[in-house]
């Protein structure tokens, strides 16, 4: 039985024990954290109940092994995922203290959003072994994760990468260069900037911004994304009548992607009012809880359609069938 060391909790380490657990493999466990436990486990009772709804052919469900002890933890794991906080110097340690006790030949891949693998690699006695895996929440139903080597990165890790997350039923994206943030969270960041910037100015509230992206595009980006959506809107001269059409607005003042707008105390202050306000007295708990069953409800939808991430889904299916 292939093992897993999953190494920090929280809601991504978490996830990725569920996800690991659900496809079979034996989870090995260390977060020192007082409630890391108890925040895996309503990660597996939700994977547990939403994953099936969407994923055929999952096997019986692997066994977890809570370990205190970090170096127990990575021994003899074929994969150690570290999803520690977001801190350099912290995930240098941990990284660190991983190899310090884990095999030559597992994977050694962090869940970082931000940091660069060589970033990660620089005080590692073993560079070629580590590489990116970057997920997306909630990472026991979203099958996407970027896979991102450094050039230190060994050719053999990177395949073995690539093909233990297509195991898991993940849909790895082997992205060719790296970035700071990657691929999907510069695109995040820059829509967050431009939000950031519509309330600060009185445009819009938190609610207003969701709302035109849950009945708008955002319908549209969950089957098409971003460039064939783009494609459809050009009509039947597709993609080069778009760009000839809407090209000329990429000069005009616009956006203000270029500026980043003060989070000062008063634009904080805004933002928490408005989120509450939206939020209506709900929990994060029920917040998180719509989240999965309408993304179940969309997965099953795109399934039947055969399209986007419900096309991977059948695929997934029938190899694992």
């Amino acid at each position: 039985m292939a093992t897993v060391a999953i190494i920090g909790g929280g809601v991504i380490g978490s996830g990725w024990a569920a996800r690991f657990l659900l496809n079979g493999w034996r989870v090995q466990f260390h977060d020192p954290a007082p409630a890391a436990e108890e925040a895996l486990q309503r990660s597996l009772d939700k994977a547990r109940r939403w994953v099936p709804e969407v994923y055929d052919g999952l096997p019986a469900e692997g066994p977890l092994e809570i370990m205190t002890r970090l170096e127990d933890a990575v021994a003899g794991a074929d994969w150690i995922q570290e999803s520690t906080p977001e801190r350099l110097p912290v995930k240098q340690a941990v990284l660190a203290a991983i190899q310090g006790a884990c095999s030559p030949s597992a994977v050694v891949a962090s869940s970082t959003s931000g940091f660069m693998p060589s970033e990660l690699q620089a005080e590692s006695v073993r560079p070629e072994q580590i590489v990116v895996a970057h997920p997306y929440n909630p990472v026991y139903l979203l099958p996407i994760v970027e896979c991102v080597p450094s050039v230190r990165t060994s050719a053999a890790i990177k395949a073995r990468a690539l093909a233990i997350l297509e195991q898991i039923g993940m849909k790895p994206v082997a992205v060719g260069a790296e970035v700071p943030a990657h691929i999907g969270d510069r695109l995040m960041e820059a829509l967050w900037r431009e939000a950031l910037w519509l309330i600060k100015d009185g445009v819009a509230t938190t609610a207003q911004i969701d709302d035109i992206m849950t009945h708008g595009f955002g319908l549209r980006w969950a089957q098409k994304g971003l460039f064939e959506t783009y494609r459809v809107a050009g009509g039947e001269a597709g993609m080069q009548h778009f760009l000839e059409q809407f090209g000329p607005c990429l000069s005009w003042p616009w956006t203000k992607l270029t500026d980043v707008p003060d989070l000062d105390d008063t634009l904080i202050s805004r933002i928490v009012d408005q989120s509450d306000a939206q939020a209506a007295g709900r929990s994060v708990s029920a917040l998180e809880a719509e989240r999965d069953a309408n993304l179940v409800a969309l997965l099953k939808t795109l399934r039947a359609q055969d399209t986007a991430a419900g096309a991977f889904l059948n695929r997934l299916g029938k190899t694992t069938s």
